[in-house]
C-alpha cells in the first residue's frame, strides 16, 4: 500500500476554559488513524464527542497538547501539530482544502470570484478559473442571476453552494469536510455525492463529518468512531 495522505498520532487536546476560573476541558486523548489517497473516510460519533474539533486540529485550525498530524505535501511531510504558521498557510495552498460549514469571505466580492480564487491562486489564467467557477456553480443549481453578486446575501443553502464550490474547484491532495450539505435539498445532495466520487477517483484523501446518512453511505469507505478518543481523554 501506498504512504498515507494524512496520519494522526497520539493526538491529545484539552480546552482551558480561562471565564471558568481555569477549568480543563478534554476533548480526545490517544487519537490515531490514517487516510490513504482516493479513499474517504468519515469522523462518527454523537454530538460533543469531538469530531469537529478533530477535524480542526487537522486543519491547523486548533493546535494539539501532544502527538503528530502528518500531511503529505509532494515529497515532503509537514506535522501540523508543530509547524510554524507561514508552513502551514503553504500546506493550505498546496495540500489540503477545506469545506466548513459556514461560508466566510471577503464582504462587496461576487460569488464567481470567490469560487474562482484559488485557481486563481494557483496560477490558472483568470478568464480559465472563472470559466470553471461558472460550470462548478451552474452544476451546483446556483442561479445565474446570483453569481455576480456577493454571497452574504445568500441563503443558507445557496451559501453552502458557494462554499463547496470553492472547496472543489482547485486539486487540493487532502480534502476536509464539515457537514458539506446540511443546508442542501435532495438533488443538490446527490449534486454533492457526484463530485466527491469524482475527487476519489482523482486520488484525493477525504476525512470529513457527514450527518447526512445517504451522503455518509454512498460516499465513505469507513467511519472512524471518535468516541474511542473521546474516552481516554
Amino acid at each position: 500500500m501506498s504512504e498515507p495522505i494524512l496520519e494522526v498520532s497520539g493526538v491529545a487536546k484539552t480546552f482551558v476554559l480561562h471565564l471558568r476560573g481555569g477549568a480543563r476541558l478534554p476533548v480526545v486523548s490517544g487519537a490515531g488513524f490514517e487516510l490513504f489517497a482516493g479513499e474517504c473516510v468519515a469522523l462518527g460519533g454523537p454530538s460533543g464527542a469531538g469530531k469537529s474539533s478533530l477535524l480542526k486540529m487537522v486543519y491547523g485550525n486548533y493546535r494539539v497538547d501532544q502527538g503528530a498530524i502528518l500531511v503529505r505535501d509532494g515529497d515532503e511531510t509537514v506535522d501540523v501539530a508543530h509547524a510554524a504558521p507561514r508552513r502551514l498557510i503553504r500546506l493550505r495552498e498546496t495540500a489540503m482544502g477545506y469545506v466548513s460549514q459556514f461560508l466566510r469571505v471577503i464582504p462587496r466580492v461576487s460569488a464567481l470570484d470567490v469560487v474562482a480564487e484559488p485557481l486563481i491562486h494557483d496560477g490558472v489564467d483568470r478568464e480559465e478559473a472563472l470559466a470553471k467557477a461558472r460550470a462548478l456553480l451552474a452544476r451546483l443549481n446556483l442561479p445565474e442571476r446570483l453569481w455576480s453578486l456577493p454571497p452574504a446575501t445568500f441563503s443558507g443553502g445557496e451559501q453552502q453552494r458557494v462554499n463547496i464550490a470553492r472547496g472543489l474547484i482547485a486539486h487540493r491532495p487532502l480534502l476536509l469536510m464539515d457537514e458539506p450539505t446540511a443546508s442542501l435539498d435532495a438533488a443538490n445532495r446527490a449534486v454533492v455525492i457526484g463530485l466527491i466520487e469524482e475527487k476519489k477517483r482523482a486520488g484525493v484523501a477525504i476525512l470529513g463529518i457527514f450527518h447526512d446518512a445517504e451522503v455518509r453511505e454512498a460516499v465513505c469507505d469507513r467511519i472512524i468512531d471518535v468516541t474511542e478518543f473521546a474516552k481516554a481523554a
